[in-house]
C-alpha cells in the first residue's frame, strides 16, 4: 500500500450513513431517463387523453418557475409535465422509489421517467426539508410543481391553499405560474387501479405571477397574500367550487382537534 493510498480513510458505517443522506436530500435534476419518459409517456399520454392545452405560450421556456396546481388526482403529475413546454420536477413518496424486484424497479424508473424526485412526507421538518429540495432546483434555473392545497381533492372543491408553495416563491424570486386541471378526477378518481381511457382532460396555464410584491419571505402577511393570490389565480382557471378551508384529516383525539383549530400557519 503507498502512501497516498494509506492517507485515505477507509469508508465507515457512519461515513456511510452520512453520505446516503446527503444523496436522499439532494435533488437530482431530470436526466436520460426523464427524457426518455417525457418522450414515450407523453406521447402516450397525449394519444389516450387528448388533453386539451391552454396557455403553454404563458411558460417562461427558461429560468425557475414554480408551477402551482390544484389537486384532483394522481394523474396530475403526469399531465402537467406532458403539457408543459419544459422538463418539469416535482416531489413524490420515497416509497415510490424503495420498492425492490421487478415491481420495484418498474416502479422507480417510471417515476424517474416523469420527473419526480424522492422525498419523505410529512408535515414539520420533513415539510422544510421538501421545501428545500424544490429551492435548490430552482437555484439550478429548473421548474417544479407543487400543489398548494397540499392533498387531493376527495370531492372536486378547491380547498385553502397553504402558504409552503408562496414561501418558495417569495424566498427564491421564481415567477408563479397557476395551473388548472380540469377532468382529471374523472380519468382516473381517488382509489383507481387504471385510468379511464374514455375521459378527455384539460390543462389551463395561467400568466406567471409576480408574488415578490407582497413582501419578505419572512413575513407571515406577505405569505398569506400571496397564497391567496396564487389560489385565486387557479380558481379562475379551474372552475371548481371554492370549500373555504384547508384540505386536513379529521384529527385524531382532543389534542389534535384544538391544533387544528387555533390559527397556525399551513405549509
Amino acid at each position: 500500500m503507498t502512501s497516498e493510498q494509506s492517507a485515505v480513510p477507509e469508508p465507515t458505517e457512519e461515513s456511510d450513513q452520512e453520505q446516503s443522506t446527503e444523496e436522499a436530500t439532494t435533488p437530482r435534476r431530470a436526466g436520460a431517463t426523464y427524457a426518455f419518459g417525457r418522450a414515450v409517456i407523453g406521447s402516450l399520454a397525449r394519444l389516450v387523453y387528448r388533453p386539451h392545452v391552454e396557455g403553454r405560450e404563458r411558460v417562461p421556456l427558461d429560468g425557475p418557475v414554480i408551477f402551482a396546481s390544484n389537486h384532483l388526482s394522481f394523474i396530475d403529475s403526469i399531465a402537467i409535465p406532458v403539457a408543459a413546454p419544459r422538463p418539469v420536477h416535482f416531489l413524490a413518496k420515497s416509497a415510490y422509489f424503495e420498492g425492490t424486484g421487478f415491481k420495484g424497479a418498474v416502479s422507480r424508473t417510471f417515476f424517474q421517467s416523469i420527473g419526480a424526485i424522492p422525498v419523505r412526507r410529512g408535515a414539520g421538518q420533513a415539510a422544510l426539508d421538501a421545501l428545500d429540495q424544490q429551492r435548490l432546483l430552482l437555484e439550478q434555473g429548473l421548474a417544479v410543481a407543487l400543489y398548494p392545497e397540499g392533498t387531493r381533492s376527495t370531492d372536486g372543491r378547491l380547498y385553502k391553499g397553504r402558504t409552503g408553495a408562496a414561501f418558495l416563491a417569495l424566498q427564491t424570486g421564481a415567477p408563479v405560474v397557476p395551473v388548472g386541471l380540469v377532468g382529471t378526477d374523472k380519468a382516473m378518481p381517488k382509489g383507481a387501479k387504471m385510468p379511464s381511457l374514455s375521459e378527455r382532460i384539460t390543462v389551463r396555464f395561467g400568466d406567471p405571477i409576480d408574488v415578490t410584491v407582497h413582501g419578505a419571505a419572512g413575513s407571515g402577511k406577505a405569505r398569506r397574500l400571496a397564497t391567496d393570490e396564487i389560489m385565486s389565480a387557479i380558481h379562475a382557471l379551474s372552475g371548481q367550487e371554492l370549500a373555504g378551508i384547508y384540505n386536513e384529516p379529521p384529527a385524531q383525539g382532543p389534542i389534535e382537534k384544538i391544533k387544528q383549530a387555533l390559527p397556525h400557519e399551513r405549509r
